[in-house]
C-alpha cells in the first residue's frame, strides 16, 4: 500500500483561527484541532481580509445587508460605510498566492470570510437576520477557484464533514501535482483508477460517468478534458459517503481476494463489513482487515488504490465515519 506523502499541504486559512488578534474585539478564534493535528500535515498561510483593507484591530464590526437586491457589507453602527468593493477587491487581488492553495479554512458567520448561512440583514426590515448570505472575501474566492476545497472550521467538528474535507484537500494536492508535469491521457486514467472506489463511496453513478468521461478519447484536447474531468470529480466529492457506498466499495475490493480467503477469514469479512453498514463499526474497521489480508496476498491494482489509504492513518479520520 503507498505510503502518504508527509510534505505539507499547502493551506489558506482565516487569521483568527490560528491564534492571530485580527479580530474586530482585539481577540482571535484559535482552533486547537487546527493549529494541533492538522498542522502536522498542512502548511497554512493566515490571511484577514478586514485587516488587508485597512480596518483598525479593534474596530467597529461589520455585517451583510440586503440593500436593492445586492448584499452589502457595511458598518453595523454607520451603514454609510461600505466595505463591499473593498473586500471583493481585496480577494481578487490575492489571486495569485490564492492559485497555489490546496485548500481553505475560513470563519464560519464572518461576514467576510463565511462560506455559507451568514446573517443576512433586510434594510428596513425585521432585526432578526437570515442565515443565507455567503462573506464578500469568501465568495470572490470560491468563484474564482470553484474546484478548490473549502471548508468553515465550525463545520470542522463533524465528523463526516470533517473526513470529506481532508479527504478532498489530498486528492486536489495529488491532481495538482500531475497536472503540474503536463500529463497525458494515460496519466489521468491512472488518477482515476486509483481514486475509483472512493468516487464510488460518493456515488455510484457520478463514478461511472466520471470513470465513461475518459474511455475512447485518444487524440482529444487534455486541457479541456482535465477541466471538465476536474469540474465533475469536484462536484462528485463534495458528496458525502454514505455506509451504502462505502460497503459497495468494500465489497467490489472484497473480491479481489475471493481465492485467497479461508471459509473463516471470508465470514470475517463479511460481518466487518454488515456491522459498519449497521453503523456498530467505524470504517476503520473493514479497511483494516482489507489492508491486513492485501499485505498477506499482495495485488497490485489495490496496491495503487487510494480507497484503504485516503489520507495519513494518524489524523484517525477513518475511526468516526
Amino acid at each position: 500500500m503507498d505510503t502518504i506523502s508527509r510534505e505539507k499541504i499547502s493551506i489558506g486559512i482565516s487569521s483568527c483561527l490560528i491564534g492571530e488578534r485580527v479580530r474586530f474585539d482585539s481577540g482571535h478564534k484559535n482552533n486547537s484541532y487546527i493549529t494541533g493535528t492538522l498542522s502536522d500535515y498542512f502548511s497554512f498561510t493566515p490571511f484577514c481580509p478586514e485587516v488587508s483593507i485597512g480596518l483598525s484591530i479593534p474596530r467597529e464590526p461589520i455585517r451583510l445587508v440586503g440593500i436593492d437586491g445586492e448584499t452589502r457589507c457595511v458598518g453595523t453602527r454607520d451603514a454609510e460605510r461600505d466595505f463591499t468593493d473593498a473586500l471583493d477587491q481585496c480577494a481578487q487581488e490575492q489571486h495569485d498566492w490564492h492559485s497555489n492553495l490546496r485548500g481553505y479554512i475560513l470563519k464560519k458567520d464572518s461576514p467576510s470570510c463565511g462560506m455559507e448561512r451568514v446573517k443576512l440583514y433586510t434594510e428596513g426590515g425585521p432585526s432578526a437576520p437570515g442565515r443565507n448570505g455567503i462573506g464578500i472575501y469568501a465568495n470572490r474566492l470560491m468563484k474564482n477557484f470553484p474546484n478548490l476545497p473549502v471548508e468553515e472550521e465550525g463545520r470542522l467538528g463533524d465528523a463526516r464533514l470533517r473526513e470529506n474535507f481532508i479527504q478532498r484537500v489530498f486528492i486536489y494536492s495529488r491532481w495538482r501535482d500531475m497536472m503540474a508535469a503536463s500529463p497525458e491521457l494515460k496519466h489521468i486514467q491512472q488518477f482515476h483508477a486509483r481514486h475509483k472506489y472512493i468516487f464510488m463511496s460518493h456515488d455510484q453513478e457520478k463514478a461511472r460517468a466520471l470513470g465513461a468521461m475518459l474511455a475512447d478519447k485518444k487524440g482529444c484536447d487534455i486541457d479541456q478534458l482535465c477541466e471538465q474531468y476536474l469540474s465533475q470529480m469536484t462536484a462528485l466529492l463534495k458528496i458525502i459517503a454514505s455506509r451504502k457506498n462505502h460497503v459497495n466499495a468494500l465489497q467490489h475490493i472484497q473480491g479481489y481476494l475471493k481465492n485467497h480467503l479461508d471459509k473463516e477469514d471470508k465470514e470475517e469479512m463479511t460481518q466487518a463489513i454488515t456491522q459498519y453498514h449497521r453503523g456498530l463499526l467505524p470504517l476503520i474497521v473493514p479497511i483494516t482487515l482489507l489492508r491486513h489480508h492485501f499485505r498477506r496476498n499482495p495485488n497490485e491494482y489495490i496496491s495503487q488504490s487510494f480507497y484503504l489509504k485516503p489520507h495519513p492513518s494518524e489524523l484517525m479520520l477513518l475511526n468516526n465515519v
